[in-house]
């Protein structure tokens, strides 16, 4: 019989806490009117009206020889996913995962930190998830992606989220995902709990026999680390379901 999680993830009272991508033509920024071109559009109606797509056109200035820049910044986007590339710190990482030049990374994520300092200095409240659903409120766009991408929440003993992680992108095998690359993060920033989610591009809930696998790793490497693994969530188009729904406890 399986073992139904409770409705919010709970924290153990001692110390051991635990794309598709459309086939859409994009035209080169010297094919668009002058009024659609990023740059043009920024001074003519300001930032607060570009798409996420278009600031982050303007933030590279030009593509590369084999990508145009719009495409470029559509498709890291879709792939890293939009909250990944807001949280990550590593150029290094972003430009290997998502296959852009090291100098783009270098200036997305300078741009981002420029806001996160900002943002501090105002009142704003920390995201905490102590559910599978607040969980997946926060991860959902991660279902849009044509590639499978496993993604990591980092909490605090509060259930706050400390970090956010892209660990990696591909087929999830118990081979590829080692639990160094998940748990490293929570060692670095002090997460006393990790939840876990992956999407199935294929539209398919059910979690595979490599899923289980990967999960039951990496519940035995969290408690020995005394980081919890409280949920690893499978996510699609609109829906997302536990895979410790389908693993029996002792």
């Amino acid at each position: 019989m399986l073992k139904q999680p409770p409705s919010d993830y709970r924290v153990k009272d001692n110390d051991i806490i635990l794309n598709e991508l459309e086939d859409q033509y994009v035209l080169r920024v010297k094919d668009l009117p002058d009024d659609e071109r990023p740059r043009e559009k920024l001074l003519e109606v300001g930032a607060q009206n570009l798409s996420l797509t278009e600031l982050i056109a303007v933030v590279w200035g030009v593509g590369t020889k084999k990508e145009e820049v719009l495409s470029m910044a559509k498709r890291t986007l879709k792939e890293y996913g939009e909250k990944a590339i807001s949280n990550e710190q590593d150029p290094q990482k972003l430009a290997e995962v998502a296959n852009i030049p090291l100098i783009k990374a270098c200036q997305v994520v300078a741009s981002l930190e420029l806001g996160r300092r900002f943002y501090a200095s105002q009142s704003g409240r920390p995201v905490q998830v102590r559910n599978a659903k607040q969980a997946y409120s926060y991860l959902k766009d991660m279902g849009r992606g044509n590639k499978e991408q496993l993604r990591g929440l980092y909490l605090n003993s509060r259930y706050q989220l400390v970090h956010d992680e892209v660990i990696s992108i591909g087929s999830l095998t118990s081979n590829i995902v080692h639990p160094r690359e998940v748990f490293q993060p929570a060692i670095e920033r002090g997460a006393v709990a990790i939840i876990i989610a992956h999407n199935h591009p294929s539209g398919r809930l059910e979690p595979t026999l490599a899923d289980l696998q990967v999960t039951e790793q990496l519940l035995a490497a969290g408690d020995l680390l005394g980081i919890e693994l409280l949920d690893h969530l499978i996510i699609t188009s609109n829906k997302y379901v536990s895979v410790m729904e389908f693993i029996k406890h002792d």
